[in-house]
């Protein structure tokens, strides 16, 4: 029997069915988006503080929030499951038309095949050579066509635009190139795309097909803007634009692009670039490199750039069903490796750095910026991520500016010490310290009158650069020189100040502080807090004992083959503004046999380093001392300090020990890292930190079920090694934290560091109570007594907040303490179940 509750009470059958009216309905949506997962004390004083909501029990209140959960987690399923369904059916299409083209390429070789077994077996020895030439010479001729020559008019250039747009189709969806696939790259719904790379052709070659959420005219935008995306593109000037009859444009560009090391040059292109629509309605941008036998337009040779050649390359844009569009990406150069030292030809010659660089670089722009349009607007420290993009792009051009020292940007040389290893280089011009000459909060302008850059190249063997550049990054301290630190941050921030060689600063760790990431975590931004740094009573200038370094990480993923590995930072100032004066320094590991790369994803410099051991781990090892040997790498070092003209000789020959001194320390960690010292000590792993993550485990598992009377994990062996394998691969977020007065986390599995959107290192800088809010700073500090006394305690769901400020809710979470072998406590472990981002 229904009772039915009037004054906007809701309709109630016996306490078992609540039919909510409107504004019930509203109060508790409101309270759902404050809090998905509230208490039994928030939701009593939720009937307390709505008196519309009076009639209603507890219970009810809390079967209503389940079941808004269950929508909320069945709505996000059905959306989820509609996208890739969308993403399925579009890689589906493209896998067709990869099949079409697989099976035509296979029907031209076999015709190609027969034709010359044909002519092979019509030949005989008294046949003259010419006969030989004829064959050879027809089939040249069907395979490269002589085109007439034509001038620079606008129907001169059309006919160049249309034979190079001929030309790319054939790459993009033809058999004009015997494409393979990329190495380590699967397609399926949540890859990057459909990536391959040339086989036997003239030049290196790239093709990439993909899905994008972008409309055709919005991608074809941003694939033209080079200087957005692709990190090695100095400039492209657009001459001239000439309008075609079919609606199309015709575009004459000229293109510079930096030089990856300082052992190699630059190199410029001299291109048409053709846009027009086809008749599908497929949007086509093509481009190719115009040479003197076209009797085109010309452009004269640039001092201190090489002259490379785009053959026809482009992009072929298409409208997919439900929106977004299906993307062609094809890149084809001729990089003139012949003009680099014969030990840097691998890098000219690889087809998969292109791929890295170039077309997969593209594609991940395309998916960054569709990202950002379905998300919210705003990310990590409240800057919208076109901010953060362009504070990525200034740290990786100025790097490049430094790294290349060209003389139209002020560049000179100075003289050396007597020895070449490292170069120096001063800039005075009056643009490159525009941007330094600024007032920051603390009141004192900058007048620095000039930068100064110290750089240089070393040839590593037998060490990955994934492991390198993850080494540097997260031990800064065995190869930084904090007085150096200090007298940079220095120079930014307060303009003159002597240098701080004679300093003595205590080295008080590093904060890794994460800012940003692009979707696939290739790449990272973060502000590096450096603690203790330059402290001196004697001088107001140098007492700040913390400084800011914005840091740009990419590169560290081991099975990326043809991608380098960069770590570039600048020191900033604690306001970190978006045009805050940026002197990037770091380096640059580029791979040099990047087709012959073959280390294992999972190894690692930290305590999870430990989930390897035992034979599981030594195979890995193996895997890696075998490969190593045919590991090679070009590693390229560049600081920048701003310094006053009259003390540049003091601070060159500061900057030229500075270099030479990382690149002993780089050279020490490499001979750390090489096969034999691999060997005996089972991969990467810290002698210390295997033992110490063994244990922990063990200790984490043991107290868990002594005070619980259950397993923490599913499959509990007796060994400590599966043991804290299965306790990092654990589903929940498994954290530790010290037993201190103000307690830090000392450990997490991978879950963990998920939800809380941190590294190992930078985890043991987080504060317990920073995770949580209010509600659950009193509900633990009110629980810490019985965790104490009685070895644990259940925790209600709640919410509490990432690293990145982002809140997760969780269903409920087990708190215990960690017992060592003598009974005493180490730490306090939770477990969070169920947790999720909001």
């Amino acid at each position: 029997m229904a009772m039915s509750c009037k004054d906007g009470k809701g309709v109630m059958d016996n306490g078992k069915y609540v039919r909510y009216t409107p504004e019930q309905v509203e109060a508790l949506e409101r309270l759902y988006h404050e809090c998905p997962k509230p208490s039994s004390i928030r939701r009593q004083q939720l009937i307390r503080e709505c008196p519309i909501l009076s009639n209603i029990e507890p219970k009810q209140i809390k079967v209503w929030f389940q079941n808004r959960r269950c929508r909320e987690k069945q709505r996000k399923e059905a959306s989820r499951l509609q996208a890739v369904n969308r993403k399925l059916t579009a890689m589906n299409k493209l896998l067709m038309e990869e099949n079409d083209r697989l099976q035509k390429q296979v029907s031209h070789l076999v015709y190609e095949n027969g034709y010359f077994r044909q002519h092979t077996q019509t030949t005989t020895l008294a046949t003259k050579d010419t006969s030989c030439e004829s064959v050879v010479t027809s089939g040249q001729h069907h395979l490269t066509p002589q085109h007439p020559p034509r001038d620079a008019s606008p129907a001169g250039l059309l006919s160049i635009a249309e034979e190079t747009l001929a030309e790319f189709l054939s790459k993009a969806t033809g058999t004009a190139v015997e494409w393979v696939q990329m190495p380590g790259m699967k397609p399926g719904p949540d890859s990057i795309g459909i990536v391959a790379i040339s086989h036997g052709c003239a030049g290196v070659a790239a093709r990439a097909c993909g899905l994008v959420g972008l409309e055709p005219t919005r991608v074809a935008e941003i694939l033209k803007d080079l200087p957005s995306w692709l990190r090695d593109c100095r400039t492209v000037d657009v001459l001239n634009v000439l309008p075609t009859a079919n609606g199309g444009t015709i575009e004459l560009l000229y293109m510079q692009l930096y030089a990856p090391t300082t052992l190699a040059p630059a190199c410029d292109f001299w291109m048409l670039r053709y846009t027009s629509v086809l008749e599908d309605g497929s949007l086509v941008v093509c481009v190719r490199s115009l040479k003197n036998t076209q009797n085109g337009p010309s452009m004269p040779p640039v001092q201190h750039f090489v002259r490379a050649e785009m053959l026809p390359s482009g992009y072929l844009v298409r409208p997919c069903e439900g929106g977004g569009s299906i993307i062609h990406i094809v890149d084809h150069i001729d990089l003139e490796p012949c003009g680099v030292p014969e030990v840097l030809r691998p890098l000219y010659e690889s087809s998969a750095v292109l791929a890295q660089k170039m077309t997969m670089a593209a594609l991940r722009q395309l998916r960054q910026i569709a990202h950002e349009v379905s998300q919210s607007s705003v990310t990590g420290w409240g800057r919208r991520p076109a901010a953060l993009r362009a504070l990525s792009q200034r740290l990786s051009r100025g790097f490049n500016e430094a790294l290349n020292g060209f003389t139209d940007e002020g560049w000179s040389l100075m003289g050396n010490d007597g020895m070449d290893d490292v170069t120096i280089l001063i800039n005075s011009s009056p643009d490159k310290l525009m941007g330094l000459n600024l007032s920051f909060g603390n009141g004192f302008p900058a007048v620095s009158n000039a930068v100064l850059c110290a750089k240089a190249s070393m040839l590593l063997q037998n060490v990955p650069p994934a492991i390198l550049l993850r080494f540097l990054r997260e031990h800064r301290s065995e190869w930084a020189d904090n007085n150096i630190d200090a007298y940079s941050a220095a120079a930014v921030k307060v303009g003159p100040c002597s240098l701080a060689g004679s300093r003595v600063g205590s080295f008080g760790g590093q904060v890794i502080l994460p800012l940003a990431h692009t979707i696939e975590h290739e790449e990272f931004l973060e502000v590096i807090k450096l603690e203790g740094i330059g402290h001196s009573p004697d001088d107001p200038m140098m007492q700040t004992r913390e400084m800011f370094l914005l840091q740009l990480c990419s590169g560290m993923d081991e099975t990326a083959v043809g991608s380098c590995a960069e770590l570039i930072f600048a020191p900033i100032d604690a306001s970190f503004a978006d045009d805050a004066p940026l002197l990037p320094s770091g380096f640059r590991i580029i791979p040099l046999d990047s087709g012959k790369e073959a280390s294992s994803p999972n190894r690692t410099l930290d305590l999870a380093s430990a989930l390897e051991i035992g034979p599981t781990g030594n195979r890995a090892s193996n895997e890696y001392s075998a490969n190593a040997g045919c590991v090679r790498s070009v590693m390229t070092i560049a600081f920048e300090f701003a310094c006053e003209s009259h003390m540049q000789e003091h601070v060159a020959s500061m900057a030229r020990q500075y270099v030479r001194s990382i690149i002993s320390s780089v050279q020490r960690v490499a001979l750390a890292f090489s096969p034999s010292h691999l060997s005996s000590h089972a991969g990467l792993r810290s002698p210390l930190g295997t033992p110490e993550a063994q244990t922990l485990g063990r200790w984490i598992c043991n107290s868990y079920r002594g005070y619980l009377g259950v397993e923490l994990l599913k499959s509990c062996n007796e060994g400590s090694e599966s043991n804290l394998k299965s306790l990092w691969h654990h589903s929940d977020a498994i954290m530790c934290c010290s037993l201190k007065a103000v307690p830090v986390f000392t450990f997490a599995n991978q879950a963990g560091l998920d939800m809380l959107e941190t590294t190992l290192v930078a985890l043991q800088d987080i504060a317990l109570e920073k995770i949580f809010d209010d509600h659950g700073r009193k509900t633990l500090f009110s629980e810490f007594p019985q965790i104490m006394q009685q070895g644990f305690a259940c925790l209600q769901g709640g919410i509490c907040l990432s690293s990145m400020g982002r809140p997760v809710s969780y269903e409920r979470a087990v708190a215990w303490k960690v017992l060592n072998e003598e009974e005493t406590a180490n730490c306090i472990c939770f477990l969070f179940v169920n947790w999720s981002f909001v």
